[in-house]
């Protein structure tokens, strides 16, 4: 017997792009993985994607009749959600700092906002990079089952991906508890837009598990000197752009990281 999670019409983002539904009324299935040939929608279409006046290709009633049959992507959207919940309580945390401590500090970039990108989970902890008007940073929170509460806040660790090794400095805040910091970016004066930051860190988080990078980090001397001269201050026109063309690299390399290999 068909056990049904959810219809169409009570909740229509409360499934993955990957549910199967079926019709109430004669029970034919819409399968994204198929589509639909009788209206021309191509496979790999969510049901929540479909036209407005698509209907049941067996006895035309419409999206509204249909039910979540099953949910191959639930496991996804369930821990999306946690992460998500996570990531919330620290960018409200840094929010916070943002309007009580940083908003007038002459150095930071107003163009820019609190924002976490790319957050996945890396051996069961959330992972992704913090972007605020001041700093980029990567952050590794703890799993659901630690507690990282006792950290001490300026304790180093250093800590291997597969691109490197990577250096990351403990905190502890009230609201979101303990956490661990790779310095990405220390001032953010170089971006221009908010995208430009996102599209930068989403490079960093690709970057950070792409082995062939390993080579990079692996030589501390010449990344050191190599980032003392990025940061050795030139003259510039007033409306030169900077130069992001190769973010991740850039990025990740200048990231206060590397230990010999």
């Amino acid at each position: 017997m068909t056990t049904f999670e959810s219809g169409y019409h009570a909740d229509p983002q409360g499934f993955s792009p990957q549910a199967v539904l079926e019709c109430k009324i004669c029970w034919t299935p819409y399968d994204p993985a198929r589509g639909d040939e009788h209206r021309q929608i191509d496979p790999g279409t969510p049901f929540r994607d479909l036209p407005e006046d698509w209907s049941c290709p067996n006895c035309g009633a419409p999206k509204e009749h249909f039910l979540v049959s099953r949910d191959p992507g639930a496991t996804e959207m369930l821990e999306a959600a946690r992460i998500r919940a996570r990531t919330d309580r620290l960018v409200a945390d840094f929010r916070e700092i943002w309007n009580a401590k940083m908003r007038d500090v002459p150095m930071v970039n107003r163009a820019l906002s609190i924002e976490a990108v790319g957050f996945r989970l890396h051996e069961g902890r959330p992972l992704g990079v913090l972007v605020s008007p001041w700093f980029m940073n990567l952050v590794l929170l703890p799993a659901e089952d630690e507690d990282w509460s006792r950290l001490t806040p300026g304790d180093k660790e250093v800590i291997g991906f597969p691109s490197g090794d990577y250096e990351f400095i403990h905190n502890v805040r009230e609201t979101v508890g303990g956490y661990k910091a790779c310095s990405l970016f220390s001032m953010m004066g170089e971006f221009r837009t908010q995208a430009q930051a996102v599209e930068v860190a989403r490079a960093v988080m690709v970057a950070l598990f792409d082995e062939a990078n390993r080579a990079e980090t692996d030589r501390q001397a010449e990344i050191r000197a190599a980032r003392e001269a990025e940061l050795a201050p030139e003259p510039a026109p007033a409306d030169a752009v900077p130069d992001l063309s190769e973010p991740s690299r850039r990025a990740v390399i200048t990231a206060g990281l590397a230990q010999d290999g």
